[in-house]
């Protein structure tokens, strides 16, 4: 086998097997804080800022940079361009905050962990946290 049929096979091999590793579906845990009581169903109300107490607790819900996209085509049933213009409006119209940006499931988990009434999204099994419904 000559090298430049080596590489192409190589190339083809990494092209297949990267797409297929992709087409699976991970799972998302949505987490809350250990005060918020939440339904799944209440979950897309927060991500919108629509629902935005849980009792007495102000939610305060944090995004996750490395599964923001499967979270919202999975939960919100938007696409992150509808759903920044969504939390624009909401911000100029209502004052309310969107929700800050984690760069991924540490940063989600130890935010959730320390602030009472946050609520996220993680691609991990959690421990220590509230899981209030795995998609």
């Amino acid at each position: 086998m000559n090298i430049k049929m080596a590489i192409t096979t190589l190339y083809a091999g990494m092209l297949f097997f990267g797409s297929a590793a992709g087409s699976f579906a991970a799972d998302l845990y949505l987490i809350a804080h250990s005060g918020v009581t939440l339904t799944a169903a209440e979950a897309r109300e927060v991500f919108l800022g629509t629902k935005q107490f849980s009792g007495p607790i102000k939610l305060v819900p944090v995004d996750n940079a490395a599964a923001q996209e499967e979270f919202l085509n999975k939960v919100i049933k938007l696409d992150s361009a509808k759903y920044s213009t969504s939390w624009t409006k909401k911000s100029f119209r209502d004052g309310l905050i969107p929700p800050a940006v984690k760069s991924g499931d540490v940063e989600v988990i130890e935010f959730v962990k320390r602030a009472p009434g946050a609520v996220g999204y993680v691609g991990s099994s959690p421990r220590n946290v509230n899981v209030i419904q795995q998609y």
